[in-house]
Formats: structure tokens, C-alpha cells, sequence
């Protein structure tokens, strides 16, 4: 397909155990493909021991389907159809994600009205309705601190903690990054950057992807046009503990790639803390997950303590 004839806005959306929620993604996409000048939409199914391709093959049949023979992660299952994608708007849509009237066009009309843009990100709630943080700074030292001690929340939703101010939200503004549960790339920054790293499993991988944007001159923004409704971890959600090693992992990741040796020390004790002091709470509280917990902990300690490495220890998913 040449460019003439190419999509305005594919669509891409990776699915893990998503059945559930997969037809409230997907049929909201469908809705505007009168709002773009062509859309084309893909499901990777990431190994899915569920029903996932299933009802998309059934229930939507103009989605294709692109069928992984093992959970390659996020950013990875996210290349497959990137690699496959045609559109000038590339744009990601976690499957518990709900996007509203409006959103694909946003995008669209972002990036032509804003050439050095290469990302962008919308606005996103909770299921409740309540307000999602979308748009953040870098992470700092600072956040890793805050992640552990979270002292009182003016700190943890402040600029000290990467966040914007809340009023924002509704502006379009650059930002540092977005939220990958719903990003847009420009072609042709896709191409020059050459999409996520797939070495990031699970979480971090739109940190990594801006920043390397960043590095090229492209813009990344929040967009108040585009907006979501964001169910939060419905495919991990049975997968807590794995999950929770599969974060501290990517982070340990980037503090290595983008960080000096002595914050990257630092990180790393500051974690090793964090994860011995849930560790011990979780064992005198109890609980039907305590187990879990503790075994992720005592995982996590391990990968970050002196001589540890983010591709040791990898947890089955």
C-alpha cells in the first residue's frame, strides 16, 4: 500500500487473557472510522490461553489478527503489528481501555498541525470516572524514594515525584512522556527510532520510546483531545506477583541505560529496602497473597542487590 492510498490511523492493540474486555475496546475504535480518511486496526494475541482471537476473528472481522506463539510482552507484541502497519498515525490502545468519540482525530490532526511532534498521549480516567495521572517528567531518584516512602501525597503528586500540575490536564502541552495505554507515533518517528525496545517485558517501555525521541528532536505531547477510559491492569490483574517483579526489572533497566553509576547504586538500595521492608510487612499481616508478595520481594532484592542484573531471575509469564 503507498502512501497516497496508506490509512490516516492504525490501531494497535495487544491482548492477554482480554477477552472480557476486548469488544468494549474495540467497538468504540470501529465508531470513528468515519472521523479518519482510513483505519485499519490490529489485535496481537500474546499467547493468550483465553478466548481473545477468538471473538475478535467472530465479533469483529475487519480486525486482523496477529497470533504470537509465546507472550513476548507489551512493547514487543506491540512491534509485531507496527511492523505491519501502514498508517500515518501509529496509535496503542490498552485492551482495558475505552477511548471516546473524537480521540483518533485528535491524533491525527495533532501531528499535522504539529510537525515536530513524534508522541502523543490523552487524557485518561479511572472506571469510576476519577482522574488518571497520563502525562509525566523523567523518572528521578526522587520518584524512586517516593515510591518507597511516599510520605504525603502534595509530595507524591508533585513535580518532585514527575507529575504535572493537575490543571494541565486539560491543555495540550509537551510533556517528557505518556502513558502507553494510550500513545500515538508519528510514522515517521516510528521508523527513524524504530518503535519500542522489546527488552522491556512489561512497564517502562513508553519511558524508554520517549526518551529516545527525545534524543532525535521530536516533541512528545499530552493532548486534552483524546481521551480514554482506563480500567487499569485487568490482563495482570491474576498476576500480581509476576508483575511486580516485571516492574522493578524494566526500572532496574533504564536506571542502567540512562543513569550514572552512582544514581543507579542508589536506586538500587533504595528499592532493596522498599522490597525487604513489604516483605516483612506482608508476613505479619497475612493475607491470601502474602505468599506472592514475599516471593516477588525476595526476587526483586536479589536482581537489585550488588552483582544483580535485570535479565537474571525472569519471571515466567
Amino acid at each position: 500500500m503507498d502512501r497516497m492510498t496508506s490509512p490516516t490511523v492504525s490501531v494497535v492493540v495487544v491482548a492477554y487473557n482480554s477477552a472480557a474486555w476486548l469488544p468494549r475496546c474495540l467497538a468504540p475504535i470501529l465508531a470513528q472510522a468515519d472521523d479518519v480518511d482510513g483505519l485499519e486496526v490490529f489485535v496481537v494475541n500474546n499467547a493468550s490461553p483465553d478466548m481473545s482471537a477468538e471473538i475478535v476473528r467472530k465479533d469483529f472481522p475487519t480486525v486482523r489478527v496477529i497470533d504470537s506463539r509465546q507472550n513476548v510482552g507489551f512493547g514487543a507484541g506491540c512491534n509485531l503489528a507496527l511492523a505491519e502497519a501502514s498508517g500515518r498515525t501509529l496509535v496503542m490502545v490498552n485492551p482495558d481501555c475505552e477511548i471516546r468519540p473524537g480521540t483518533l482525530r485528535a491524533f491525527a490532526d495533532h501531528f499535522q498541525s504539529h510537525p515536530t511532534s513524534g508522541a502523543a498521549g490523552g487524557r485518561l480516567t479511572y472506571g469510576d470516572g476519577s482522574f488518571q495521572d497520563a502525562a509525566f517528567r523523567f523518572p528521578s531518584l526522587a520518584q524512586v524514594f517516593l515510591d518507597v516512602w511516599p510520605l504525603n501525597w502534595r509530595l507524591t503528586q508533585s513535580s518532585l515525584n514527575g507529575r504535572y500540575p493537575r490543571a494541565h490536564d486539560a491543555t495540550a502541552f509537551p510533556c517528557d512522556f505518556v502513558l502507553g495505554a494510550l500513545m500515538a507515533v508519528r510514522r515517521e518517528a516510528y521508523l527513524a527510532t524504530g518503535g519500542f525496545d522489546p527488552a522491556y517485558f512489561m512497564y517502562v517501555e513508553e519511558v524508554d520510546w520517549c526518551r529516545r525521541l527525545g534524543t532525535q528532536g521530536w516533541e512528545v505531547w499530552h493532548l486534552p483531545g483524546a481521551v480514554a477510559t482506563h480500567h487499569a491492569g485487568q490482563s495482570t490483574r491474576t498476576l500480581a506477583g509476576r508483575m511486580f517483579v516485571e516492574l522493578h526489572r524494566s526500572r532496574l533497566r533504564y536506571y542502567r541505560r540512562y543513569w550514572s553509576p552512582p544514581a543507579v547504586a542508589a536506586a538500587r538500595a533504595i528499592t532493596w529496602v522498599g522490597c525487604w521492608t513489604r516483605a516483612r510487612r506482608a508476613r505479619r499481616d497475612g493475607g491470601p497473597d502474602a505468599d506472592a508478595l514475599i516471593r516477588a520481594c525476595h526476587e526483586v532484592m536479589r536482581m537489585v542487590a550488588p552483582g544483580g542484573n535485570p535479565t537474571d531471575h525472569r519471571a515466567d509469564a
